[in-house]
């Protein structure tokens, strides 16, 4: 599938129902392979640091997850762009782990928000096998050695890393070819599908505020990283805006 360039990351285009084609291509091919689900501030994160550039482009997809990346294709190609949101993914996506009774495993999040999904799973995909439920420590080293070899010796199909960016991208690219299975770095999805974290509206999430909602929420900690993010991702847009005007010039 296409990739296109906005700003400083190659971001897929097209619809999420497109990949899972491809997605269970490599899982029942046992080829490993990563996936970011991009936003504004991942994208600034990688315009700030070129090794994380490289983490994000070097992703077998990046998929437009935030409003603003998938406004963008429009705005630099003149392409309609859906989102294909982490919070949305991990949930379809899990029905269809279901029905190939793939083995998951999930590394991030809580103990307690773990034991929450685990739950809420066996109730509603009760074909799929949980290889793997792993909180590492906050302060303290991974061992992520022994992380990989758990999910080796389960045989886990696939694996939701749930890190926070840019951790869970790191991890991701640094362990992968480690191993058959396949990643999805899906942020705080986690305790928004245990039902212990509200999500936006669907009108809100429809016309690119969910943004708003979660600052909304969490003044404190988000109120700072989209002041800063979001002016930095408008003013890096018009520039290169204007740019591709002077070129077509």
């Amino acid at each position: 599938m296409i990739k296109k360039r906005i700003l400083s990351i190659d971001v897929n285009t097209g619809s999420e129902a497109e990949y899972y084609h491809l997605i269970h291509q490599h899982i029942e091919e046992g080829t490993s392979g990563y996936a970011c689900f991009s936003n504004v501030h991942m994208l600034i994160e990688a315009e700030n640091d070129n090794s994380f550039q490289e983490v994000v482009n070097n992703a077998t997809f990046a998929f437009p997850d935030g409003f603003p990346i998938a406004k963008s294709f429009k705005y630099l190609y003149n392409i309609s762009q859906e989102r294909i949101a982490g919070m949305d993914f991990l949930p379809n996506f899990l029905k269809e782990c279901n029905k190939k009774k793939y083995t998951v495993g999930f590394v991030g999040s809580t103990p307690e928000i773990l034991e929450l999904v685990k739950n809420k799973m066996a109730q509603e995909y009760p074909d799929i096998k949980i290889s793997v439920l792993i909180s590492p420590p906050f302060g303290e080293k991974w061992d992520s050695e022994g992380y990989i070899d758990q999910i080796n010796r389960q045989n886990t199909d696939v694996v939701y890393v749930a890190l926070g960016c840019p951790k869970q991208e790191r991890w991701m690219s640094e362990n992968y070819s480690n191993t058959r299975a396949f990643m999805f770095g899906i942020g705080g999805a986690l305790p928004t599908y245990a039902g212990v974290v509200e999500r936006a509206p669907l009108w809100m999430q429809n016309i690119g505020l969910e943004w708003f909602f979660r600052l909304y929420k969490e003044p404190r900690r988000m109120f700072k990283r989209y002041l800063y993010t979001n002016t930095k991702f408008i003013y890096l847009l018009i520039k290169e805006l204007i740019f591709a005007k002077r070129r077509r010039e």
